[in-house]
């Protein structure tokens, strides 16, 4: 009965249900006692009780459910219980009493329970001390302990199984034992009394002083006014009102913390995901979004099965602004049964409920994808804030993903609200008059040390230089545009002798290895095969032209190495992801938006289907040309004669889906042509492709006669496959260059063994 929208009180005919061996009824409104009639359900193996408002206390008749093997009760609303109860129900492999209002010491025998795997007691209030049988079991992997009155120290030792130790805001105090620094585990120990030094915290996570009952980092000399987070997110923003957002992307999970280098802000998140230990904890959804001049900011969220909370360490006294973000991405805007995932969460901050049972979706008008931003007055007494995102139980477990529940958050800022901060709202300077001197001493050696490096630098600049060939300094000295050079000896060097382990694919015109420049930089070397048959002019334009192009979607040229026979280009090294993830990455992050990109994105997506480049003059006249040879296919329904004949096996439907999806993206108008988002709803099934019934009028104007007395080389073409136009409002004509793969004197192109090495 989960998510049913059943309310009221357990009708008392289901104590007649003797047999039944597996109940299920949370995020539901049912109240009042849970009955004691359940421990007649003898046979159960499978209860869960939670997001309801029953009351407590937690009847003791569950101690007759000895075959229990799964126990969730959770969100009790008033009332006391007790742990008496457990004592018999040794056969569970899963126990949370997570949230419901407990209150008793912590039993002091674990040894019974020989099959236990996650025991979550968090948010009661149990007291007493960490018993060492629950940390001796070899079956417990999660045990989540955290916002209750536990005291003493941590127990000696531990079973190498438990792995995930939440035990974050308690009492606990006294020393570390050796296995808080393993390996491969996730600890928690935030808001406890701990003191902690240098001499300590090794293989703790760093800021955990900072994080202590007593929030010792600048309380009582605050430095800091305001801080903004993109939560999640892997690479600072700056907005469109001028606020700069921090990085957030470390990996945090099932017991975790982490705190700014600055000590300016800290995170913390505790819980796991049932039934779904794979889960992530932040959500990476690249679609675009409404409401916002700030799209990025949503494009990733924190989320948390159970805690997750913020923190802001060293701020000056006052009332501040607090703006939370929010964007739902999990449930589309459709009428399938995926849509109807809710995602419930309470927001609390410095402690006091904000938001009860928000709903991300329902505040933005029940759409998702639908930026929303929620602003909060706080005030600041302790220069210490804390911001709460809490699950209690509420709303959908697996809908549309297994395990994929509990609060979400896009970005926040803080920032002041009624006062003028005198703080400086900087880092603190770490240094002093103490060593001014040896500030001036070190400024004044780096200088020498950097200047000597220059001068090496140019001189063996130089000599790289004048490795050059006469003939070869005079090929690329007509170039309007040129590259830097380096030498063969160099680039073997970086590749460490074009080692097979440093090989990232095989390109249209040889082999391309990842190296490693002198100055640091990672590059992407390829190196042209004698089998290319491409000659030293044909190279020198291809260098020329990639250098001239100035777009933010093509891969940067660093330069290139002309000695005797051997060519080679070097290219800006980019993380080698299989070529469907590099699409997306472009095309769902917004970054192919031009018309004349989604042009580009079609060409490439048929070369893909085809296992072919956009120019081959190697074939018959009527396949040389890829887009006239696809839409020729097309209109005598032959699509998937267009696919690799090299694949053994394909999903037809999908081929022609993707057919259909790439003769969109390159019709001959920009206003024909889908927008990225568009095209990326049809990729993923979400929208139907549409029917393709316009030929582009490209393909009609166009011959291949004309061709050759207005465009370079055929040669060249098969270098040069790739136009990118700036303008949205290309011409038909300029497109007849995606058809013949030749060069457009007024615009350039880049070659194909960019996209075929999976650049």
């Amino acid at each position: 009965m989960d998510s049913s929208g059943v309310s009221g009180e357990l009708p008392s005919t289901l104590s007649k249900l003797a047999n039944m061996q597996i109940m299920w009824a949370s995020d539901n409104n049912f109240s009042g006692l849970i009955p004691d009639f359940i421990g007649s359900w003898t046979n159960l193996t499978s209860l869960r009780f939670q997001g309801n408002s029953f009351q407590g206390p937690i009847p003791s008749s569950l101690s007759s459910l000895t075959k229990l093997t799964d126990l969730r009760i959770g969100d009790i609303i008033n009332g006391s219980s007790s742990l008496a109860f457990i004592s018999n129900l040794t056969s569970l492999n899963t126990l949370i009493l997570r949230n419901s209002k407990i209150s008793d010491s912590m039993p002091s025998n674990f040894a019974s329970f020989t099959s236990l795997q996650k025991l979550d007691l968090s948010f009661n209030n149990i007291t007493g001390i960490l018993p060492q049988s629950l940390f001796n079991l070899n079956s417990l992997s999660f045990l989540f302990l955290g916002n209750n009155s536990l005291s003493g120290s941590l127990p000696a030792s531990k079973s190498r199984s438990l792995s995930n130790i939440d035990l974050s805001y308690n009492q606990l105090s006294g020393s570390f034992p050796p296995w808080v620094s393993e390996q491969k585990q996730q600890l928690n120990l935030v808001a406890n009394n701990f003191v902690i030094d240098n001499s300590n915290s090794s293989g703790l996570s760093s800021g955990l002083n900072c994080l202590q009952s007593n929030i010792p980092c600048n309380r009582g000399s605050p430095i800091y006014s305001s801080f903004a987070i993109n939560c999640g997110g892997s690479r600072a923003i700056t907005g469109s009102d001028g606020t700069d957002y921090d990085i957030d992307n470390a990996n945090l999970t099932t017991a975790s913390y982490y705190v700014k280098e600055s000590d300016r802000w800290a995170v913390s998140n505790a819980g796991s995901f049932a039934e779904a230990p794979g889960a992530d904890y932040i959500i990476n959804d690249l679609s675009q979004f409404q409401n916002t001049l700030d799209p990025e900011l949503f494009q990733t969220a924190r989320m948390s099965p159970s805690s997750l909370r913020y923190y802001g360490l060293g701020l000056q006294n006052g009332n501040y602004s607090v703006t939370l973000q929010f964007a739902e991405t999990a449930f589309p805007d459709s009428s399938t049964w995926k849509s109807v995932g809710r995602r419930v969460f309470n927001i609390y901050i410095q402690g006091k409920l904000e938001e009860k049972d928000f709903d991300i979706r329902k505040a933005a008008g029940g759409v998702s994808f639908r930026a929303i931003e929620k602003q909060y007055i706080a005030p600041v007494t302790n220069n210490f804030l804390e911001i709460h995102f809490f699950w209690a139980g509420k709303g959908t477990c697996c809908v549309p993903t297994q395990g994929y529940y509990g609060p979400s958050i896009s970005a926040l800022t803080v920032a002041p609200y009624d006062f003028t901060p005198t703080v400086s709202n900087k880092p603190p300077n770490t240094s002093s008059k103490s060593n001014n001197t040896g500030l001036v001493v070190g400024i004044v050696v780096a200088i020498g040390f950097l200047g000597f490096l220059a001068v090496i630098g140019v001189f063996t600049w130089r000599q790289r230089k004048r490795r050059l060939s006469q003939e070869d300094a005079e090929e690329l000295s007509g170039l309007s545009i040129r590259p830097d050079t380096f030498s063969y000896s160099e680039l073997k060097t970086a590749t460490n002798d074009f080692n097979p382990a440093n090989l990232l694919g095989e390109g249209g015109f040889g082999p391309v290895y990842k190296g490693k420049l002198s100055d640091g930089r990672l590059v992407a070397v390829k190196q042209l095969s004698v089998q290319s048959h491409q000659g030293k002019r044909q190279f020198v334009a291809e260098i020329g032209t990639i250098s001239a192009v100035q777009h933010r979607n093509l891969v940067k040229l660093y330069g290139c190495c002309i000695e005797g026979a051997k060519r080679l280009v070097v290219y800006e090294y980019l993380e080698n992801k299989s070529l469907d993830q590099a699409i997306f990455e472009y095309a769902m992050r917004g970054h192919l938006t031009e018309k004349a990109d989604v042009f580009g994105f079609g060409v490439v997506v048929l070369e893909v289907l085809s296992g072919r480049p956009n120019a081959d003059t190697t074939l018959d006249e009527e396949k040389i040309y890829l887009l006239e040879w696809a839409w020729r296919l097309h209109e005598n329904r032959h699509d998937l004669e267009l696919v690799d004949s090299k694949l053994s096996s394909y999903n037809e439907k999908e081929a022609t889906q993707l057919m259909g999806v790439a003769l969109l993206c390159t019709q001959a108008s920009p206003m024909l042509r889908p927008h990225m988002s568009r095209v990326v709803a049809m990729l993923t099934g979400d929208i139907e492709v549409p029917e393709v019934t316009t030929r582009p009028g490209y393909l009609t104007e166009w011959h291949l006669k004309d061709l050759s007395s207005n465009f370079v080389s055929s040669d060249f073409s098969k270098a040069s496959t790739s136009n990118y136009s700036h303008d949205s409002g290309t011409s038909d004509s300029s497109m007849a260059v995606y058809r013949r793969g030749t060069l457009s004197p007024s615009q350039p192109l880049v070659s194909t063994s960019i996209s075929s090495e999976g650049r």
